[in-house]
């Protein structure tokens, strides 16, 4: 059994609308008010679906109304039983301050075919396609990792770039980079699209690596599963998040995830650019 194909333009729908519920916020300089707009929109249009739907990816994990939050229940309780990972709105601050690469994003797949990840940080590590399986680990050294794409993608080090979020968190694996002179591209905000990215033939990047959110790393894997790409991740948690993590089945903790852990079976992947729609 797989998706039904009449979803397909429902889940459109809802990834439009909550593109929407961002827009008139923006440059407006409040963040907390563009998400809301798109939480509200895609819930809203969510709700008119027929399905059984649950939220494994999304802002929080218990009831925190008004957000989207991991266990809500979405649908109209009739149809087929679907999970259900989301970002309404990521890139709430390039919305509040009408800059680009900001995006609505949905993933959808069969009952317990998405991993259900906490809200906590999360080691990634990703690539392009057509590259050999599993070429990289995230126990490999920076300069290990780095040797071993160069070397299957016949570039030299100086011509490989990196993507990783500017933060202070990544400074040995920056200078690790630096080292090996190769290229790196900052990134302030965004951990979905720049996990995607190395599968962007337009976008020059050939790996993304460092620590962002648990959930946005469920949908990089939902992504690169349609598109090609490979990541590879783990789980980073303090005492209490190992807690929380327990309570959603999670056994092994320091299990490293691969694309096919994380998404099982068929997903659909809906991605929505606000660049377009920038105010001038």
């Amino acid at each position: 059994m797989s998706i039904k194909k009449d979803y397909l333009n429902e889940f459109i729908n809802a990834t439009e609308q909550a593109a929407i519920g961002a827009y008139p916020f923006i440059g407006k300089g409040d963040k907390i008010a563009a998400d809301q707009g798109s939480v509200d929109k895609m819930r809203s249009r969510l709700n008119l679906i027929d399905m059984i739907g649950e939220v494994v990816i999304g802002e929080g994990e218990m009831d925190e109304a008004p957000m989207l939050y991991i266990g809500e229940k979405v649908g109209t309780n009739k149809g087929q039983k679907l999970d259900i990972a989301l970002d309404p709105l990521e890139g709430t601050n390039f919305v509040a301050n009408n800059l680009a690469n900001s995006f609505s994003m949905l993933a959808v797949s069969e009952k317990g075919n998405l991993f259900s990840a906490p809200d906590t940080y999360m080691e990634k590590i990703s690539i392009g396609k057509n590259l050999p399986k599993n070429l990289l680990d995230l126990d490999n050294s920076v300069k290990k990792n780095i040797k071993l794409l160069s070397e299957a993608k016949s570039k030299k080090t100086e011509n490989i770039t990196a993507c990783i979020l500017n933060r202070p968190r990544h400074e040995k694996i920056i200078k690790d980079l630096e080292s090996l002179n190769v290229k790196i591209k900052f990134i302030t905000d965004g951990d979905v699209s720049g996990a995607i990215s190395v599968a962007d033939p337009d976008s020059n990047i050939d790996i993304y690596l460092g620590i962002g959110g648990g959930p946005e790393g469920v949908l990089a894997a939902a992504a690169l599963s349609c598109m090609g790409g490979q990541i590879q991740t783990r789980l980073v948690l303090n005492k209490n998040e190992e807690i929380r993590a327990k309570k959603l089945g999670i056994k092994e903790l320091d299990k490293k995830y691969n694309i096919d852990d994380m998404v099982k079976g068929d997903v659909i992947f809906l991605c929505i650019c606000h660049n377009q729609w920038r105010h001038s």
